[in-house]
């Protein structure tokens, strides 16, 4: 990995290199539109944003997929309470979360599949998982077995089933033959999205649209898989179980970029919870430069408290650094001093010490700062 003449370091996430010797190739959770964007959801997307600019600066050729999880049951029951169908519905709530990031300086993903677009992916992907043993069907529902996924993800049959349960699955399924089996292929009924099926006519399970969206757009394997921290089971583990079970391929993805929540008083950012900081108004208040440094000024993987101290400290933070890209730098090689800050944000994507040593640099290094990190 080169930048100009000078090599630079391998990128390295909590602490584990990771060479890429070719295109870099990201998978990014992206969002289920049926609500307003909040500060939690930014701060994914911003964290991938700087991590596909860093890699990009070190000469990294970079591809990025965010998906849209636009078949959801809880997107048809948001739609629903709307009175619109859902596929107007996610479009209007997308258009929101579009202007969002934007207004962010979060750019545009390489590939943005939508869940609904990749229904035959979902329906060959169930079959593999049929056709190896991984999966069994009951009653127009295609399973995939599941209690691998908890043990290798460290949880307990409790732990596991809890966070099931929370994420909308019956452990109650009498269809199940296990509490830990998740649909691959879900059977509808009544009014519920369908497509035809070799099983029924329903929609594909969650997990497995992921996995179907990034086995089609980036191949067997991913580089660096993004989402929240809160993902890791069952979505993540899921995901992974299945893509590998059904190619072959481990491990579904060489690193993970898992997000710290952003709580509120303590408690984690939710719709379900209703603790909102909305996106569009801190955007009414406050630059897009600051909520940016705010959400990347600490370790990317640990939660934090949202307050409005943090804002302030963001922007004297942001002032600090503005002040050092106005006066010489104190190093006279001014391609050594861009190096300098790449390479510390290559090493865990360490922002603190990177605008640490940016202030008091000064010159050159300060500025590349604020434009690896759109800070400007």
């Amino acid at each position: 990995m080169t930048h100009g003449l000078i090599p630079t370091p391998p990128l390295t996430l909590r602490g584990e290199r990771l060479p890429l010797l070719g295109a870099a190739r990201v998978y990014v959770c992206g969002v289920t539109p049926y609500d307003v964007t909040h500060l939690g959801h930014a701060a994914t997307f911003v964290w991938v944003d700087a991590l596909t600019r860093v890699l990009r600066r070190a000469g990294v050729e970079t591809h990025v997929v965010r998906n849209v999880t636009d078949v959801d049951d809880v997107l048809t029951e948001a739609a629903r309470g709307s009175g619109f169908a859902s596929d107007a519905f996610a479009a209007m709530q997308q258009y929101q979360f579009d202007h969002d990031m934007s207004a962010l300086r979060v750019r545009r993903p390489d590939h943005e599949p939508r869940a609904h677009a990749y229904i035959p992916h979902v329906i060959t992907l169930a079959q593999a998982l049929l056709d190896r043993g991984h999966a069994y069907e009951s009653n127009g529902t295609v399973y995939f077995r599941g209690v691998d996924v908890a043990r290798r993800q460290g949880l307990d049959r409790g732990d596991a089933l809890g966070r099931l349960t929370e994420f909308g699955e019956r452990s109650d399924d009498p269809d199940k033959q296990d509490p830990l089996d998740v649909p691959v292929w879900r059977a509808s009924h009544g009014d519920e999205p369908a497509w035809p099926s070799p099983w029924s006519d329903g929609r594909p399970g969650w997990h497995s649209e992921c996995a179907a969206m990034a086995l089609a757009l980036l191949g067997p394997s991913l580089d660096i898989h993004a989402g929240g921290e809160e993902l890791a089971y069952p979505h993540h583990g899921f995901e992974a179980a299945q893509a590998e079970a059904a190619t072959g391929v481990t491990p579904f993805a060489r690193a993970w970029l898992r997000v710290g929540n952003v709580r509120l008083e303590g408690q984690k950012m939710a719709k379900s919870t209703g603790n909102l900081v909305l996106v569009s108004d801190l955007l009414a208040k406050h630059s897009a430069a600051v909520l940016r440094l705010m959400l990347l000024d600490r370790p990317w993987w640990e939660p934090w408290d949202f307050t409005s101290a943090e804002l302030a400290r963001a922007q004297q933070r942001l002032d600090d650094l503005y002040r050092a890209a106005g006066r010489p730098g104190g190093d006279t090689d001014e391609l050594g001093a861009e190096h300098e800050v790449i390479r510390i944000l290559l090493r865990d994507l360490d922002v603190p010490r990177a605008v640490d040593h940016a202030v008091a640099t000064g010159g050159r290094a300060a500025r590349t700062l604020v434009q690896a990190l759109a800070l400007d």
